[in-house]
């Protein structure tokens, strides 16, 4: 939206961030409502960027590499805004607004350019992305519950006075959501995998230029972040310990990790379907010229 930027959710987020630490030192309601507002209004600012966005897009609404960082930025920030709502006690923005700011600075890295795709590939494409980006919020929800649980394990194995400041949820409603949370990662990259299957063929049946082949790194990088979140989902039906205490914390630590590494490659990726995205804007033309001579 002309006169909102990226500028104006981030710095909404950083103050709101700011508030939540100072919780930590000083009670009562106003720090919270006042960290509830900056969050809320960098929502709003961010849902009216996000719907231009979509308004004007050439192709496929909020298609691009860099669309896929906010949205999982404002998907993060609307989760920190519910828990505060309901958990009042809790500052879960301390941990999860630092997520909020990364993505969003992740997203100014990205590509902005959507790619210009036939109807079939733009429905399997939407799927594929959306899932996706459901799996990765999935495993950074996931690793907030984590960090949380490790913070509040070490304090009861201290014997730390709860007193005013951090306050955090029991073990055992964290522990729920650690688990859940591995569940739910692996059912949406999973459906992301299949669909991205399912978008392959539909690219090679209409045009092979747009086809990723299967030995690109992103494939094998897709592949392996999958089998780490289904292997780790797998350990913990089996091995009943792992749905337990500091071990299914620690998995969903280790499966953030994997994601950051994954996304951190993906924004410097040089291969095949990198390069792709990248030069679009310069193949844009070829494409079109192709599509109408059709």
């Amino acid at each position: 939206m002309p006169g909102i930027s990226t500028i104006c959710f981030a710095a909404s987020y950083t103050v709101a961030l700011l508030l939540e630490l100072a919780r930590l030192r000083l009670s009562g309601r106003a720090l919270r409502w006042l960290a509830m507002g900056f969050v809320g209004v960098g929502l709003i600012a961010q849902t009216l960027f996000l719907g231009h966005r979509a308004a004007v897009a050439p192709t496929a609404p909020l298609s691009s590499a860099y669309d896929w960082y906010l949205v999982a930025a404002w998907l993060l920030a609307a989760v920190d805004l519910y828990l505060t709502a309901f958990h009042p006690q809790v500052p879960h923005g301390i941990f999860v607004l630092p997520l909020v700011l990364a993505l969003i600075g992740a997203a100014q890295l990205a590509d902005h350019k959507p790619f210009p795709r036939s109807p079939a590939a733009q429905v399997w494409g939407s799927i594929h992305g959306t899932f996706w980006l459901l799996g990765a919020v999935a495993v950074m929800v996931g690793f907030v519950a984590g960090l949380m649980y490790l913070v509040q394990a070490y304090r009861l194995k201290q014997k730390l006075p709860a007193g005013s400041g951090l306050r955090l949820p029991s073990l055992e409603w964290l522990q729920r959501v650690n688990g859940r949370a591995i569940v739910v990662s692996v059912l949406m990259t999973g459906i992301g995998i299949l669909s991205g299957l399912v978008l392959n063929l539909v690219n090679h049946h209409r045009d092979q230029q747009d086809e990723l082949p299967w030995s690109d790194p992103v494939v094998w990088r897709s592949g392996g972040m999958f089998a780490w979140l289904l292997a780790a989902a797998l350990f913990g039906a089996v091995y009943k310990p792992a749905r337990l205490g500091r071990k299914v914390a620690y998995l969903t630590v280790a499966s953030f990790v994997f994601l950051v590494i994954f996304l951190a490659v993906q924004l410097l990726d040089t291969g095949e379907h990198g390069s792709k995205g990248r030069g679009e804007q310069g193949a844009a033309k070829p494409q079109a010229t192709r599509e109408a001579e059709q």
